[in-house]
């Protein structure tokens, strides 16, 4: 029998957080996180998540033995936002079918207690951070922060009742193969007449392009589907775990007559280094990070956006073409472009014409539960 219980101390919140670490031991493509960052997300004084929504954790245990773990969001800006009124759940692990009803069951229930008529998910804890299960190319290494799952997630969400909101794509480029000769001289002749400026981002003074780059993204994804803007505290904590491992050359910003219109942003894909060290830093996990320029040849593509009133002007294939650029000169070999909406045809249709292809998509579901 199937028991779902609440964390309540440091004790079981630590349960909480082994307990992927335990199921997927040595899969073949599961890559554990960084430990430390994982306790990190779930501090309530560290998150600043936590300090504009609510969530709770939960853990299906069987007999003595932990079998599942979910956690119930309730994102009150997001349903302020987009006139909403649902619940969510997120970092979704089940053993069994059995743990994975039992799981959703008490999302559900939590989710009706504060009223919602709705839950959504996976949602980790937002679409600002990750989101959605794997439903294809199982036979592939997740990229840095994307998430991965085995094919039964999907399945179990399904049984419970659960149906598709949203698919979002990822895309795949062969850097060295990109078209670059073709978009060189496009790319010149709309710098010149756009007065387009691409410059890489000042790592010297991390937090002032921090709020830039801040009031572009909200700016460029305003409208699209379950948006939310993080909160400056937000933003701000997730470039301080980032700022370590960004490569200046592929942070960039497109700038007209010194105002800020756009960004991209680059990262090396850190999966590669944290694959073989259970999430560890030591023994090996810190000399692989010092040693990952020559470990890593992925990066991901984490950030694009264009304000509204320079989309169409070529800011976007000016960006992109940078950092194919940068990316040759780095080093890298692939890149993943991650992720985008199923329904954003005219970012997919620039992707499949600058030569990535489609390649592994992540589903959000939905269920109405009043």
């Amino acid at each position: 029998m199937i028991d779902v219980r609440p964390v309540t101390d440091r004790s079981s919140l630590r349960r909480f957080i082994d307990l992927p670490y335990s199921l997927y031991r040595g899969h073949t493509h599961w890559v554990p996180p960084l430990r430390l960052s994982e306790w990190d997300q779930f501090s309530q004084k560290k998150n600043p998540f936590c300090a504009v929504a609510e969530m709770d954790l939960f853990i299906a245990w069987e007999g003595e033995r932990v079998v599942g773990r979910v956690a119930a969001i309730d994102d009150r800006r997001h349903n302020e936002r987009h006139k909403d009124n649902i619940g969510a759940f997120g970092f979704f692990e089940a053993e069994s079918p059995e743990a994975a009803s039992a799981l959703l069951g008490r999302v559900e229930q939590w989710a009706v207690a504060r009223g919602r008529t709705s839950v959504r998910g996976p949602l980790n804890p937002s679409l600002n951070y990750s989101a959605g299960f794997q439903i294809d190319a199982f036979d592939t290494d997740p990229y840095l922060m994307m998430p991965w799952n085995p094919p039964e997630y999907p399945e179990a969400v399904e049984r419970a009742g659960y149906g598709k909101a949203k698919d979002l794509y990822c895309w795949l480029l062969d850097v060295q193969q990109a078209p670059e000769a073709r978009l060189v001289s496009l790319a010149e002749r709309l710098r010149r007449r756009h007065k387009i400026v691409i410059r890489p981002l000042n790592t010297h003074d991390v937090w002032s392009e921090t709020e830039k780059l801040h009031a572009v993204y909200c700016e460029a994804w305003k409208d699209n589907w379950g948006f939310v803007p993080p909160t400056k505290e937000e933003f701000a904590h997730i470039v301080k775990d980032l700022k370590q491992i960004v490569m200046p050359d592929a942070a960039l910003a497109a700038e007209v007559d010194g105002r800020p219109v756009g960004c991209a942003v680059a990262l090396p894909d850190i999966n590669q280094v944290l694959k073989p060290t259970d999430g560890r830093l030591l023994p090996s996990g810190l000399i692989r990070l010092l040693l990952r320029r020559f470990i890593v040849t992925r990066f991901r593509i984490v950030l694009v956006g264009v304000v509204d009133d320079y989309r169409g002007t070529g800011v976007l294939p000016l960006l992109m073409l940078s950092l194919v650029q940068a990316a040759k000169k780095i080093g890298w070999r692939w890149a993943e472009c991650s992720w985008t909406l199923e329904d954003n045809e005219a970012v997919n249709r620039a992707l499949s014409r600058g030569g990535a292809t489609r390649y592994k998509t992540y589903r959000v579901y939905e269920k109405r539960v009043g």
